[in-house]
């Protein structure tokens, strides 16, 4: 589902690693990966800086990878 398998194997990360981090057992990420369940906005928000990218991308939005740069609100 969206970019976010691509990018954990890209960046050498396996399921077990991403759902520690984002605090869900490995098979519920394994869930999102295959578009059986959502992802949560926090957690979506959480790759996005993790890999170093926006969430248009993870989403599929943009082909630009690159993030949008910070707001100094």
């Amino acid at each position: 589902m969206f970019r976010i398998r691509d990018l954990r194997e890209d960046n050498n990360k396996s399921q077990k690693e991403i759902a520690n981090l984002l605090g869900l057992q490995q098979n519920s990420y394994s869930q999102i990966e295959n578009g059986i369940n959502n992802l949560q906005i926090d957690h979506l928000i959480k790759l996005a800086k993790l890999y170093n990218t926006s969430t248009d991308y993870l989403l599929g939005l943009t082909d630009e990878k690159k993030p949008y740069p910070k707001s100094h609100c």
